[in-house]
């Protein structure tokens, strides 16, 4: 038996024999825009899979390039004309860059994950991020919930399970450790996704996985993936459009999942001079910053519930539903009253109670940048433009629509201009008090995710100071928008901060640094450089200073807190596996207050 089951293999990965069984095309990486290639070879391979005996069809994640509305229904239009069962999942480029903060796709599909059911295999699929912004892959907590419950329930004896996600099982998925172990409990014979555009066999833990092609891999290499699967056996074909399969990958079902080994903790100590303290661990991730008054802290979560924590008691005093995953973060507004940016508007809601006091809808798209109250106005980014609006009431003063993507940081407001950046490559200057365009400025790109769309500017009486993706420092002069100097010395990214007195700049590099830059003078003048130990980073979480002490946040749930004077790290703190999303000041004591993606939200005090 032995022996034919190994004669039975080769003539399978020669592609000589079919398999009886279950049979799924799967399509990843199509990349679809409208008029492109992969616009009309997927169109061919939509007609091709037609035509052939599959159980269903998955596409599974990066369906289009930005994730724009008119991308992603053109690119149903497509796929509706599937005559197969057909489930499908978003990828990175439709979480990341999505014109309606995700909520189109949902709209769209009806979900962001699927089960189904083939004969005995029970098939799943969750989205995996990352979320509105550059950062590793995530699982949120509430698909991590569900994915247990739901496999619970369908996963009876004699069931196989069959897992699709676009991101591998591995460490492109900060919290890939959670994941594994709820698929581990189970008897999952295989993992599929996308992403890399390549091939590849591997172990995600003790599941057997394989990583497979994107519809176009170049020099007119057009095609998808078939995946057959019969009691014993997966086998895994390369189909190029108008080819007969090729074989990939084949390996035996196995009975049994080893536990994936847990990895030795470090023991959280508190450091000396501080206290660093959970306090509050949500049921779903949390992409936000923090809003922050002298009682609450305000923050809002994947599952849209905008939420108010008692400082004191920890606990919620309230809850408000949106609708769809929250992204910008609540704004204090004057008199007792706070904003609430979300997805089809701004809600104005009692600080107290909770309770909505008015609703100023948005036709032109979600509110994903984070506002802010300063000289008597409130000031809220949005989708193609940013608002003034009155502080108290939320009332709309007046709104600048003349930006080509949206805008997702803070702005800063001084001396009566509100200065941004944008994902159109700009960063702007308006007059506070008529909105009116001052200046603007760019980079010299052309591709948008370049461009300054997800950095605070540091602002001083003379020049504004930027970072961006193409990775490099710049300051603009504040008066004219004419640029100063570029330094490229260092692998600058998005996180940006300055020190208390704005003397110096302070950016965190995609190698771990922070560098300190002089802010006074004319010419770039670089101060100290301290390597925080952090490795690789790219989360934009903003830098914040605070009696001296430099606050930064990595993307895999680290803050470092460096002496500014002594130029070096105090201290590393692993707050959780996964972003930190800002550093917050309370403005009422000081304290430090950070919100990481998997739901959990710690304050860090000098003791």
């Amino acid at each position: 038996m032995k022996f034919n089951k190994l004669i039975l293999t080769a003539l399978l990965l020669s592609g000589a024999v079919t398999v009886s069984g279950q049979r799924f095309a799967i399509l990843s990486d199509i990349h679809v825009t409208p008029g492109n290639a992969c616009d009309s070879m997927l169109r061919v391979a939509v007609s091709e899979i037609n035509d052939g005996r599959y159980d269903l069809v998955v596409v599974d994640g990066d369906l289009t390039n930005e994730g724009s509305d008119e991308q992603l229904k053109n690119v149903k239009a497509i796929l509706d004309g599937i005559r197969h069962p057909l489930y499908v999942l978003p990828g990175n480029h439709e979480n990341n860059w999505s014109q309606s903060a995700t909520k189109t796709f949902v709209d769209l599909w009806g979900n962001d994950r699927f089960v189904t059911e083939v004969d005995s295999l029970v098939v799943i699929g969750i989205n995996c991020g990352p979320f509105m912004k550059m950062g590793d892959g995530h699982i949120k907590q509430e698909d991590l919930h569900w994915l247990k419950a739901t496999l619970d329930e369908r996963v009876t004896p004699g069931k196989k399970v069959v897992s699709f996600n676009h991101y591998p099982i591995n460490q492109d998925l900060d919290n890939w450790r959670d994941y594994v172990r709820v698929l581990e409990k189970y008897p999952v014979i295989a993992h599929i996704n996308g992403h890399y555009h390549s091939w590849q066999q591997y172990k995600g833990g003790d599941i057997d996985a394989a990583m497979v092609r994107a519809l176009d891999m170049r020099n007119g290499n057009y095609g998808y993936t078939i995946m057959d699967v019969d009691n014993d056996w997966i086998h895994i074909y390369n189909k190029e459009i108008g080819k007969q399969p090729k074989a990939k990958f084949a390996w035996a079902v196995k009975a049994d999942i080893k536990p994936l080994k847990d990895v030795a903790t470090v023991e959280f100590v508190q450091p000396e001079g501080f206290i660093v303290e959970k306090v509050w661990a949500d049921s779903a991730s949390i992409f936000t910053r923090l809003g922050i008054d002298a009682d609450n802290v305000y923050f809002g979560n994947s599952l849209g519930a905008a939420k108010a924590i008692d400082k004191k008691s920890r606990k919620q005093r309230w809850s408000i539903p949106t609708g769809a995953s929250l992204f910008s973060r609540p704004v204090v507004l004057e008199g007792g009253k706070i904003a609430l940016p979300a997805c089809d508007g701004i809600i104005i809601a009692d600080v107290a109670t909770g309770k909505t006091v008015k609703k100023y809808p948005s036709e032109e798209g979600p509110y994903v940048a984070d506002g802010l109250v300063a000289d008597s106005s409130y000031i809220q980014g949005g989708y193609k433009r940013i608002e003034r609006r009155n502080p108290r009431n939320g009332k709309l003063v007046w709104a600048y629509d003349s930006l080509f993507n949206y805008c997702q940081a803070a702005p800063v407001v001084d001396n009566g201009e509100v200065i941004f950046g944008a994902w159109d490559t700009n960063l702007r200057n308006l007059d506070l008090k008529t909105g009116k365009l001052k200046w603007v400025w760019n980079n010299g790109k052309t591709a948008n995710m370049l461009g300054p769309g997800n950095v605070v500017p540091v602002v001083t009486a003379d020049k504004v100071i930027i970072v961006a993706p193409d990775r490099y420092m710049t300051a603009i002069d504040r008066k004219t928008g004419r640029q100063l100097w570029r330094d490229h010395s260092h692998k600058y990214r998005e996180s940006l901060g300055h020190s208390e007195d704005l003397s110096r700049v302070y950016a965190k590099t995609m190698d771990g640094e922070l560098v300190a830059v002089d802010a006074t003078t004319p010419d770039f003048k670089e101060l100290w450089t301290v390597d925080m130990g952090i490795g690789y980073d790219h989360a934009p979480c903003i830098v914040a200073e605070r009696d001296g002490i430099v606050y930064a946040g990595s993307r895999r749930g680290i803050v470092t807190a460096v002496d500014s004077a002594a130029q070096k790290v105090l201290w590393s703190l692993p707050l959780g596996v996964s972003e930190i999303n800002g550093i917050d000041i309370d403005p009422t004591n000081g304290d430090v207050y950070v919100s990481l993606i998997e739901g959990t939200i710690y304050r860090i005090a000098r003791n």
